[in-house]
């Protein structure tokens, strides 16, 4: 049994490290806001084993990562009441084993991959850092066989679309903090920057172009995943919908800064954090559907994207900028 002070602590990590996060999980009914913030705080601390100011060498991360697989997965005793309260949560809600093995193994990953060249190989990272998380969240909402069928594949999407927007949000911070370049290379080429260009911090209309690219995959995410939210429980529903106004209104920012995500890293306001919350909400009271919610809250979508017929008029998303 998970116990108070284990979802405490999972709590104040989600708090501090996961600001907008944080906001929609309040929505979520208490049953499924306590895993998930047990969830949040398990991944959290795995992705600190690498990504610490102060990292210890590559061989002394990996042993740490080992060492809380052991733990989540129920193998290994620990005193950590976040990894202890992580396996009884993994236990009670049949997360499967292969989830947390895929989320480990991209957070080790991470100790020596740093470039991926293609967007498969960014994918099958992701699988593991962003739709392994879809998979446990959707296991903690407690579907039926059916369900759990049509909406796993959704959830796996809006979870890569999260991890996209990061990456979109954060090249300027991956690169100064980590010498990661997130971007495909590949991307990068097609539009005549050089991986050099980015570690240099050299913005300009060709970086412009390759970040509005990857921006316009992302937000195709953002579609495939949205349109799953209605096969999650009834009282879930409002939480996961109103993440998804959140992390995709930093594309809002991002396009505001001419895709110049270079130079700085844009940030949503507690103010309009609150205020997309409040407007969410007074929407969904009137309309129960996820996807006309959505799209009514997102409406400026990179409209150089062709439409795929899935808003909520059948025209597909609003193009205006």
């Amino acid at each position: 049994m998970v116990e108070q002070n284990q979802v405490a602590r999972s709590k104040r990590i989600q708090r501090r490290t996961g600001k907008t996060f944080h906001v929609a999980t309040r929505l979520l009914p208490q049953r499924i806001r306590h895993p998930t913030y047990v969830l949040y705080g398990f991944f959290r601390i795995a992705d600190e084993v690498v990504d610490a100011e102060d990292t210890a060498p590559p061989d002394e991360q990996r042993a740490e990562l080992d060492r809380l697989r052991a733990a989540a997965l129920g193998e290994e005793p620990t005193d950590d009441p976040v990894l202890e309260a992580f396996s009884d949560v993994r236990e009670r809600n049949g997360i499967r084993d292969a989830d947390v093995h895929s989320f480990v193994d991209a957070m080790a990953s991470d100790i020596d991959t740093d470039r991926y060249e293609t967007y498969a190989d960014l994918e099958e990272y992701m699988d593991g850092s962003a739709a392994a998380v879809g998979r446990m969240m959707t296991a903690i909402m407690d579907l039926d066989a059916e369900e759990e069928a049509e909406a796993l594949p959704h959830a796996t999407k809006l979870g890569e679309a999260f991890q996209m927007t990061n990456f979109l949000r954060d090249v300027r911070e991956d690169v100064v903090e980590r010498d990661r370049i997130y971007l495909p290379l590949e991307t990068l080429r097609r539009h005549g920057v050089s991986e050099q260009q980015i570690l240099d911090l050299e913005f300009d209309e060709d970086v412009a172009a390759a970040i509005r690219e990857e921006m316009a995959r992302t937000e195709r995410l953002y579609e495939e995943g949205v349109a799953g939210i209605k096969y999650l429980p009834e009282d879930c529903q409002l939480g996961v919908l109103l993440a998804a106004v959140l992390y995709v209104d930093h594309h809002r920012l991002i396009r505001n800064l001419g895709y110049d995500t270079v130079s700085t890293t844009p940030e949503l306001s507690l103010t309009r954090k609150l205020s997309l919350l409040v407007r969410t909400r007074w929407k969904w009271q009137w309309n129960r559907d996820p996807e006309a919610v959505f799209y009514d809250m997102c409406t400026d979508f990179d409209p150089s994207r062709e439409p795929h017929g899935h808003g909520p008029h059948g025209t597909g998303v609003p193009q205006t900028d």
